[in-house]
């Protein structure tokens, strides 16, 4: 039999006991996926209030703080263990489950993640999938290994009539298509 689309657990992850994505119930579309290790999602407060008091203490905005912060204030990935294949016409949408934002102050800072077909098992990460999250909340949360924290949604997609192909050949994840 053919395989048309489906998971499984990159070789990193092969010894860690990393469970395949499945759906919750009969009639789910999405996939649920889990963290494959125990991640802390730093609370952007923290970074937001250590900034404004070194503006206030110092009286001016200083290059070398705002640096020093964009450093902190971002997403936090974490690592599912797996990967995806699919047919040339498909990707996996990658999306926050619903009870993140109202339990856990979690949430994509690009609304949903794109999974493209030739993701998977691309020479830098063999198509390692991860989550991308910020947490508003006040204090730092754990995401523990297991813990549910996305779904998958696998789609198919059209082209346009005057599509061309550019010959590239992805070699990563996060912005490896180009800027």
């Amino acid at each position: 039999m053919e395989k048309k689309r489906g998971f499984e657990v990159i070789a990193a992850y092969k010894a860690k006991e990393v469970h395949l994505p499945i759906r919750a119930t009969n009639h789910a579309a999405g996939y649920d996926f889990e963290a494959a290790e125990d991640t802390v999602v730093p609370s952007i407060w923290k970074v937001i209030v250590k900034s404004i008091a070194r503006v206030i203490k110092q009286k001016k905005t200083d290059v070398i703080f705002i640096e020093e912060d964009k450093k902190y204030l971002k997403s936090t990935l974490v690592p599912t263990g797996i990967k995806a294949y699919m047919g040339e016409d498909e990707y996996l949408q990658l999306a926050n489950r619903s009870s993140n934002p109202i339990k856990h102050q979690l949430i994509l800072p690009n609304g949903v993640g794109i999974v493209d077909s030739d993701y998977y098992n691309n020479e830098n990460n063999e198509g390692h999938i991860y989550f991308q999250f910020i947490h508003y909340g006040l204090t730092d949360h754990v995401i523990k290994k297991g813990d549910r924290i996305g779904q998958g949604i696998f789609m198919s997609f059209l082209k346009a009539d005057t599509d061309k192909a550019n010959g590239k050949v992805r070699s990563g994840g996060f912005g490896s298509s180009g800027r």
